[in-house]
Protein backbone atom coordinates (compact mmCIF):
# COMPACT_ATOMS: atom_id res chain seq x y z
CA UNK A 1 0.00 0.00 0.00
CA UNK A 2 2.56 2.15 0.97
CA UNK A 3 6.41 2.20 0.61
CA UNK A 4 7.26 4.87 4.04
CA UNK A 5 5.79 7.75 5.57
CA UNK A 6 7.69 11.23 5.75
CA UNK A 7 7.20 14.02 8.35
CA UNK A 8 8.11 16.93 7.66
CA UNK A 9 8.05 20.68 9.52
CA UNK A 10 7.71 23.22 6.79
CA UNK A 11 5.44 26.54 6.25
CA UNK A 12 2.32 25.30 8.11
CA UNK A 13 2.96 24.47 11.18
CA UNK A 14 2.46 20.65 11.01
CA UNK A 15 2.61 18.77 7.35
CA UNK A 16 2.21 15.54 7.08
CA UNK A 17 3.16 13.21 3.88
CA UNK A 18 2.62 9.60 2.72
CA UNK A 19 5.33 9.49 0.27
CA UNK A 20 4.74 6.05 -2.39
CA UNK A 21 7.05 5.23 -5.72
CA UNK A 22 4.59 7.47 -8.07
CA UNK A 23 4.27 10.22 -5.76
CA UNK A 24 4.00 12.34 -2.33
CA UNK A 25 0.68 11.95 -0.36
CA UNK A 26 -0.42 15.35 1.71
CA UNK A 27 -2.46 14.31 4.23
CA UNK A 28 -2.68 17.88 5.91
CA UNK A 29 -4.92 18.51 3.30
CA UNK A 30 -6.50 15.51 3.29
CA UNK A 31 -7.37 15.89 6.93
CA UNK A 32 -8.76 20.00 5.95
CA UNK A 33 -10.96 18.08 3.09
CA UNK A 34 -12.88 15.48 5.53
CA UNK A 35 -13.20 18.57 8.22
CA UNK A 36 -15.12 20.49 5.50
CA UNK A 37 -16.88 17.78 3.96
CA UNK A 38 -17.26 14.95 6.19
CA UNK A 39 -16.87 15.84 9.57
CA UNK A 40 -18.57 13.27 11.24
CA UNK A 41 -17.20 10.75 13.78
CA UNK A 42 -14.12 12.33 14.22
CA UNK A 43 -13.37 15.21 16.86
CA UNK A 44 -12.35 18.69 15.75
CA UNK A 45 -10.26 21.03 17.96
CA UNK A 46 -9.96 24.88 18.02
CA UNK A 47 -7.18 26.94 18.52
CA UNK A 48 -7.44 29.65 22.07
CA UNK A 49 -8.90 32.49 19.40
CA UNK A 50 -11.84 29.75 18.40
CA UNK A 51 -10.10 29.14 15.03
CA UNK A 52 -10.11 25.69 13.51
CA UNK A 53 -7.09 23.86 14.38
CA UNK A 54 -5.97 20.72 12.39
CA UNK A 55 -2.39 20.46 14.25
CA UNK A 56 -1.38 16.85 14.71
CA UNK A 57 -1.13 17.79 18.80
CA UNK A 58 -4.52 18.72 18.87
CA UNK A 59 -6.18 16.16 16.40
CA UNK A 60 -4.47 13.46 18.22
CA UNK A 61 -5.37 15.04 21.69
CA UNK A 62 -8.88 15.57 21.14
CA UNK A 63 -9.37 12.08 20.12
CA UNK A 64 -7.48 10.30 22.40
CA UNK A 65 -5.01 8.70 19.98
CA UNK A 66 -1.45 7.99 21.29
CA UNK A 67 1.53 11.15 21.42
CA UNK A 68 3.67 10.81 23.60
CA UNK A 69 6.86 12.78 23.10
CA UNK A 70 5.25 15.44 20.52
CA UNK A 71 7.53 16.87 17.65
CA UNK A 72 9.34 13.85 18.43
CA UNK A 73 10.28 12.92 14.69
CA UNK A 74 9.30 8.67 14.83
CA UNK A 75 6.70 9.70 17.46
CA UNK A 76 4.96 12.23 15.12
CA UNK A 77 5.33 9.57 12.39
CA UNK A 78 3.66 6.92 14.46
CA UNK A 79 0.64 9.58 15.59
CA UNK A 80 0.42 10.59 12.09
CA UNK A 81 -0.42 6.82 11.18
CA UNK A 82 -2.92 6.85 13.68
CA UNK A 83 -4.82 10.34 12.60
CA UNK A 84 -4.75 8.95 8.92
CA UNK A 85 -6.06 5.12 10.19
CA UNK A 86 -8.84 7.30 12.05
CA UNK A 87 -10.15 9.62 8.95
CA UNK A 88 -9.83 6.03 6.58
CA UNK A 89 -11.97 4.31 9.27
CA UNK A 90 -14.72 7.02 9.76
CA UNK A 91 -15.02 8.57 6.07
CA UNK A 92 -13.33 5.77 3.89
CA UNK A 93 -14.84 6.15 0.89
CA UNK A 94 -13.21 10.55 0.75
CA UNK A 95 -10.18 9.18 2.16
CA UNK A 96 -9.83 6.48 -0.53
CA UNK A 97 -11.28 9.00 -3.35
CA UNK A 98 -7.95 11.25 -2.20
CA UNK A 99 -4.99 8.71 -1.85
CA UNK A 100 -6.45 7.40 -5.71
CA UNK A 101 -5.76 11.02 -7.20
CA UNK A 102 -2.37 11.21 -5.41
CA UNK A 103 -1.83 9.81 -9.14
CA UNK A 104 -0.84 12.77 -11.46
CA UNK A 105 -2.46 11.18 -14.47
CA UNK A 106 -5.85 10.34 -12.46
CA UNK A 107 -5.68 14.36 -11.15
CA UNK A 108 -5.14 15.63 -14.79
CA UNK A 109 -8.57 14.03 -15.48
CA UNK A 110 -10.63 15.13 -12.76
CA UNK A 111 -10.19 18.64 -13.32
CA UNK A 112 -10.25 17.92 -17.27
CA UNK A 113 -13.72 16.64 -16.37
CA UNK A 114 -14.75 19.12 -13.76
CA UNK A 115 -15.16 23.25 -14.55
CA UNK A 116 -15.94 23.71 -10.86
CA UNK A 117 -14.56 21.25 -7.98
CA UNK A 118 -13.65 21.37 -4.23
CA UNK A 119 -10.15 22.49 -3.50
CA UNK A 120 -8.73 22.47 -0.08
CA UNK A 121 -5.53 23.97 0.85
CA UNK A 122 -3.75 26.02 3.62
CA UNK A 123 -4.07 28.94 0.84
CA UNK A 124 -8.04 29.83 1.69
CA UNK A 125 -9.12 31.00 5.16
CA UNK A 126 -10.23 29.06 8.18
CA UNK A 127 -12.72 30.53 8.70
CA UNK A 128 -14.39 28.33 5.90
CA UNK A 129 -12.56 25.32 6.25
CA UNK A 130 -9.50 25.83 4.26
CA UNK A 131 -11.90 24.64 1.42
CA UNK A 132 -13.70 26.35 -1.12
CA UNK A 133 -15.36 26.23 -5.01
CA UNK A 134 -13.04 26.42 -7.82
CA UNK A 135 -13.05 27.28 -11.60
CA UNK A 136 -10.30 25.91 -13.44
CA UNK A 137 -9.72 29.06 -14.97
CA UNK A 138 -6.62 27.96 -17.34
CA UNK A 139 -3.40 25.94 -17.45
CA UNK A 140 -0.34 27.02 -15.67
CA UNK A 141 1.62 28.51 -18.37
CA UNK A 142 5.09 27.28 -16.56
CA UNK A 143 4.04 24.57 -14.07
CA UNK A 144 2.02 21.61 -14.24
CA UNK A 145 -1.09 22.27 -13.04
CA UNK A 146 -3.80 25.10 -13.28
CA UNK A 147 -4.73 28.56 -12.24
CA UNK A 148 -8.05 28.36 -10.28
CA UNK A 149 -10.47 31.02 -9.36
CA UNK A 150 -11.99 31.00 -5.55
CA UNK A 151 -15.71 31.53 -6.69
CA UNK A 152 -16.76 32.55 -3.33
CA UNK A 153 -15.89 35.62 -4.56
CA UNK A 154 -17.38 37.86 -7.33
CA UNK A 155 -14.98 38.56 -10.46
CA UNK A 156 -16.72 41.43 -11.47
CA UNK A 157 -14.12 44.10 -10.12
CA UNK A 158 -11.54 42.68 -11.83
CA UNK A 159 -12.65 41.66 -15.37
CA UNK A 160 -11.95 45.21 -16.81
CA UNK A 161 -8.48 45.92 -15.01
CA UNK A 162 -6.10 46.47 -17.28
CA UNK A 163 -2.68 44.03 -17.03
CA UNK A 164 -0.79 46.33 -14.46
CA UNK A 165 -4.03 46.85 -12.03
CA UNK A 166 -4.38 43.08 -11.91
CA UNK A 167 -0.68 42.68 -11.10
CA UNK A 168 -1.46 45.26 -7.82
CA UNK A 169 -4.26 43.43 -6.68
CA UNK A 170 -2.46 39.70 -7.02
CA UNK A 171 0.25 40.89 -4.52
CA UNK A 172 0.20 39.83 -0.79
CA UNK A 173 -0.57 42.67 0.95
CA UNK A 174 -1.09 43.25 4.78
CA UNK A 175 -4.74 44.75 5.27
CA UNK A 176 -6.86 41.28 4.90
CA UNK A 177 -10.22 44.03 3.79
CA UNK A 178 -7.93 44.89 0.74
CA UNK A 179 -8.93 43.52 -3.01
CA UNK A 180 -7.37 40.47 -3.94
CA UNK A 181 -7.29 38.89 -6.88
CA UNK A 182 -8.25 34.87 -5.84
CA UNK A 183 -6.24 33.40 -8.30
CA UNK A 184 -4.19 30.19 -6.60
CA UNK A 185 -1.91 27.17 -8.34
CA UNK A 186 -2.79 24.19 -8.14
CA UNK A 187 -0.07 22.08 -8.81
CA UNK A 188 -0.44 18.43 -9.64
CA UNK A 189 3.16 17.44 -8.31
CA UNK A 190 1.24 18.67 -5.14
CA UNK A 191 -0.85 15.79 -4.78
CA UNK A 192 -3.90 18.17 -4.11
CA UNK A 193 -7.04 17.82 -2.42
CA UNK A 194 -9.84 18.22 -4.61
CA UNK A 195 -13.59 16.14 -5.01
CA UNK A 196 -16.22 16.97 -7.52
CA UNK A 197 -19.32 18.61 -6.89
CA UNK A 198 -21.27 15.35 -6.30
CA UNK A 199 -19.91 15.20 -2.88
CA UNK A 200 -20.84 18.82 -2.02
CA UNK A 201 -23.70 18.47 0.30
CA UNK A 202 -26.03 20.62 1.80
CA UNK A 203 -24.81 20.40 4.95
CA UNK A 204 -21.41 21.12 3.67
CA UNK A 205 -22.45 24.15 1.56
CA UNK A 206 -23.66 25.04 5.07
CA UNK A 207 -20.45 25.20 7.03
CA UNK A 208 -18.50 26.71 4.03
CA UNK A 209 -21.29 29.45 3.73
CA UNK A 210 -21.36 29.20 -0.04
CA UNK A 211 -23.72 27.90 -2.43
CA UNK A 212 -23.35 26.09 -5.88
CA UNK A 213 -25.57 28.56 -7.39
CA UNK A 214 -23.66 31.43 -6.07
CA UNK A 215 -20.61 29.64 -7.86
CA UNK A 216 -22.09 28.72 -10.76
CA UNK A 217 -23.25 32.99 -11.70
CA UNK A 218 -19.59 33.89 -10.94
CA UNK A 219 -17.77 30.79 -13.02
CA UNK A 220 -20.06 32.08 -15.92
CA UNK A 221 -19.19 35.56 -15.31
CA UNK A 222 -15.83 34.43 -15.96
CA UNK A 223 -15.93 33.31 -19.16
CA UNK A 224 -18.05 36.53 -21.07
CA UNK A 225 -15.24 39.08 -20.75
CA UNK A 226 -13.03 38.66 -23.66
CA UNK A 227 -9.23 38.99 -22.93
CA UNK A 228 -9.95 38.66 -19.08
CA UNK A 229 -7.49 35.32 -19.32
CA UNK A 230 -5.03 36.94 -21.09
CA UNK A 231 -4.43 39.79 -18.97
CA UNK A 232 -4.15 37.55 -15.93
CA UNK A 233 -1.25 35.03 -17.79
CA UNK A 234 0.18 38.23 -18.62
CA UNK A 235 0.15 39.55 -14.78
CA UNK A 236 1.41 36.52 -13.74
CA UNK A 237 4.54 36.69 -15.90
CA UNK A 238 5.36 40.10 -14.91
CA UNK A 239 4.42 38.37 -11.61
CA UNK A 240 7.21 35.98 -11.88
CA UNK A 241 9.58 38.18 -13.29
CA UNK A 242 9.17 40.51 -9.84
CA UNK A 243 9.66 37.42 -8.56
CA UNK A 244 12.63 36.29 -9.34
CA UNK A 245 14.20 40.09 -8.77
CA UNK A 246 13.44 39.61 -5.53
CA UNK A 247 14.71 35.91 -5.00
CA UNK A 248 18.28 36.65 -6.00
CA UNK A 249 18.77 40.01 -4.68
CA UNK A 250 17.99 38.24 -1.45
CA UNK A 251 18.89 35.07 -1.39
CA UNK A 252 16.94 34.16 1.78
CA UNK A 253 14.11 33.33 -0.90
CA UNK A 254 16.27 30.50 -2.91
CA UNK A 255 15.46 27.73 -0.33
CA UNK A 256 11.91 28.36 -0.40
CA UNK A 257 12.04 28.25 -4.15
CA UNK A 258 12.99 24.64 -4.03
CA UNK A 259 9.48 23.28 -4.57
CA UNK A 260 8.47 25.57 -7.28
CA UNK A 261 8.90 23.47 -10.01
CA UNK A 262 11.18 20.47 -11.20
CA UNK A 263 14.95 21.00 -12.63
CA UNK A 264 16.15 19.97 -16.23
CA UNK A 265 17.59 16.26 -16.59
CA UNK A 266 20.86 18.77 -17.41
CA UNK A 267 20.77 20.36 -14.10
CA UNK A 268 20.10 17.16 -12.71
CA UNK A 269 23.00 15.59 -14.10
CA UNK A 270 25.25 18.78 -12.99
CA UNK A 271 23.79 18.78 -9.58
CA UNK A 272 25.22 15.17 -9.37
CA UNK A 273 28.86 16.02 -10.37
CA UNK A 274 29.00 18.64 -7.44
CA UNK A 275 27.75 16.47 -5.14
CA UNK A 276 30.94 14.37 -6.06
CA UNK A 277 33.17 17.63 -6.48
CA UNK A 278 35.52 19.34 -4.09
CA UNK A 279 34.99 22.34 -2.95
CA UNK A 280 37.84 24.13 -4.40
CA UNK A 281 35.95 22.74 -7.54
CA UNK A 282 32.31 24.12 -6.43
CA UNK A 283 32.99 27.56 -8.48
CA UNK A 284 33.04 25.82 -11.43
CA UNK A 285 29.76 24.42 -12.14
CA UNK A 286 28.16 28.05 -11.81
CA UNK A 287 28.11 28.35 -15.78
CA UNK A 288 26.62 24.92 -16.16
CA UNK A 289 23.50 25.53 -13.91
CA UNK A 290 20.86 26.83 -16.17
CA UNK A 291 18.15 27.45 -13.31
CA UNK A 292 18.65 30.43 -11.76
CA UNK A 293 17.44 29.10 -8.28
CA UNK A 294 20.35 26.48 -8.35
CA UNK A 295 22.70 29.10 -9.26
CA UNK A 296 22.20 31.17 -6.06
CA UNK A 297 21.73 28.13 -4.03
CA UNK A 298 25.39 26.82 -5.16
CA UNK A 299 27.21 29.11 -2.59
CA UNK A 300 24.72 28.34 0.53
CA UNK A 301 25.61 24.78 -0.66
CA UNK A 302 29.24 25.17 -0.52
CA UNK A 303 29.03 27.39 3.12
CA UNK A 304 26.52 25.04 4.84
CA UNK A 305 29.13 21.68 3.96
CA UNK A 306 32.37 23.04 3.59
CA UNK A 307 32.66 26.04 5.57
CA UNK A 308 36.60 25.83 6.73
CA UNK A 309 36.78 25.82 2.78
CA UNK A 310 35.19 29.59 2.39
CA UNK A 311 37.10 32.35 0.91
CA UNK A 312 37.33 35.52 2.91
CA UNK A 313 34.75 37.51 0.95
CA UNK A 314 32.71 33.97 1.06
CA UNK A 315 32.98 33.56 4.62
CA UNK A 316 31.61 36.95 4.64
CA UNK A 317 28.82 36.93 2.44
CA UNK A 318 28.24 33.47 4.36
CA UNK A 319 28.12 35.64 7.97
CA UNK A 320 25.74 38.50 6.35
CA UNK A 321 23.46 35.87 4.72
CA UNK A 322 22.90 34.13 8.39
CA UNK A 323 22.64 37.33 10.21
CA UNK A 324 19.82 38.27 7.70
CA UNK A 325 17.86 35.37 8.44
CA UNK A 326 17.75 35.87 11.80
CA UNK A 327 16.95 39.78 11.88
CA UNK A 328 15.45 40.60 8.89
CA UNK A 329 11.86 41.70 9.83
CA UNK A 330 12.57 43.54 12.70
CA UNK A 331 9.91 42.71 15.81
CA UNK A 332 8.72 40.03 13.88
CA UNK A 333 12.05 38.15 13.22
CA UNK A 334 13.45 35.22 13.77
CA UNK A 335 15.49 36.79 16.62
CA UNK A 336 13.05 38.96 17.86
CA UNK A 337 10.43 35.59 18.79
CA UNK A 338 12.97 33.99 19.91
CA UNK A 339 14.03 36.82 22.65
CA UNK A 340 10.45 36.45 23.17
CA UNK A 341 9.73 33.29 23.84
CA UNK A 342 12.24 33.43 26.77
CA UNK A 343 10.54 36.44 28.37
CA UNK A 344 7.68 34.37 28.37
CA UNK A 345 9.56 31.22 29.74
CA UNK A 346 10.66 33.66 32.59
CA UNK A 347 7.48 34.34 34.06
CA UNK A 348 6.36 30.40 34.03
CA UNK A 349 5.31 29.80 38.03
CA UNK A 350 7.78 27.74 39.77
CA UNK A 351 10.99 27.70 37.84
CA UNK A 352 13.90 26.14 39.37
CA UNK A 353 17.08 27.69 39.70
CA UNK A 354 18.38 25.08 36.67
CA UNK A 355 15.89 26.28 34.54
CA UNK A 356 16.92 29.60 35.47
CA UNK A 357 20.85 29.54 34.60
CA UNK A 358 19.25 27.52 30.92
CA UNK A 359 17.18 31.02 30.35
CA UNK A 360 19.89 32.81 30.93
CA UNK A 361 22.35 30.91 28.73
CA UNK A 362 20.05 30.76 26.33
CA UNK A 363 19.61 34.61 26.13
CA UNK A 364 22.97 35.37 26.06
CA UNK A 365 23.71 32.43 23.26
CA UNK A 366 20.95 34.33 21.54
CA UNK A 367 23.09 37.71 21.91
CA UNK A 368 26.24 36.43 21.34
CA UNK A 369 24.74 35.64 17.56
CA UNK A 370 23.60 39.72 17.20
Amino acid sequence: FMRYLHYRNFYDPYEWQWQDSRSRWDLLDVTRMTRALRPDGIKWPFNAKGTPSNKLTDLTEINELDHADAHDALNDVKATISLARLLRQKQPKLFDYLLRLRDKKQLAMFVKENLIFLYSSGKYSAEFEKTTLVANFSQHPKRQGLLVYDLRYDPAPFLKMTTEELVEVWKWQDDPEALRLPIKTLQFNRCPAVAPLSVYDEASQKRLQLSIEKSTDNQKKLLKVKGFKERVLKALEILDQQQQTRMFSDERGVDAQLYDGFFSDVDRQTERSIRAAQPAQLEEFTDKLKDERLKALLPLYKARNFVKELTRSEQLAWEEHCHNLLTMGGDQSHLSNYFAQLEELKKAPGLSDKHKYLLTELELYGQSLI
